[in-house]
């Protein structure tokens, strides 16, 4: 499918991929970059984070990401699968407040190509809002997304709905919100 007017991607197109990677995954090496906004994060907790997709099936198409480099969800420890879940609720909440949206879809692609994920060794969970006609004649006639909103102008929309969240703390502007479970 065609994306119509992303020029956020050149960034990722342009990209030195051996800077982004750690044995090949870029899940591993954005959390511990210095820029949040850069790296399209917009929430954190101890054991996972949320990021933007770079490739959005809608507006606000987040990420819920456990920083474990673990590809099959049965092999997460506890306290990970529970934070990750916690964390991707909040996301459900942040995005509803942000964007509006008429509803959300959440789900992971775990089994690779063959489920329809790029990354399959390291676990994450799509959270797509959705509204009334989203997949519109655009789609079906011609092949083509159109995403409205910029990636920047989404991140800071969230971020300011994950701040206002309880338990969040906000740090410098290009920082993403930390999230603290009890």
């Amino acid at each position: 499918m065609d994306q119509v007017f992303a020029p956020w991607r050149i960034e990722w197109v342009e990209r030195d991929a051996g800077e982004d990677e750690i044995d090949g995954c870029p899940f591993c090496v954005l959390p511990n970059r210095e820029d949040d906004r850069a790296s399209r994060i917009v929430a954190r907790s101890e054991r996972a984070f949320v990021l933007l997709n770079n490739y959005p099936y809608n507006p606000g198409h987040a990420m819920v990401i456990p920083r474990v480099h673990e590809g099959e969800f049965p092999a997460l420890d506890d306290p990970t699968m529970l934070e990750h879940a916690r964390l991707k609720a909040r996301t459900m909440r942040a995005l509803e407040d942000a964007l509006g949206p008429a509803g959300l879809n959440a789900g992971m692609n775990l089994g690779g190509a063959a489920a329809g994920g790029s990354i399959d060794d390291h676990l994450h969970t799509h959270v797509v809002p959705r509204w009334e006609g989203d997949t519109n004649f655009m789609p079906v006639v011609s092949d083509t997304k159109v995403i409205v909103e910029a990636l920047d102008d989404t991140w800071e929309r969230l971020r300011d709905a994950f701040a206002g969240q309880e338990g969040a703390r906000v740090g410098d502007e290009d920082d993403a919100v930390r999230i603290a479970f009890d």
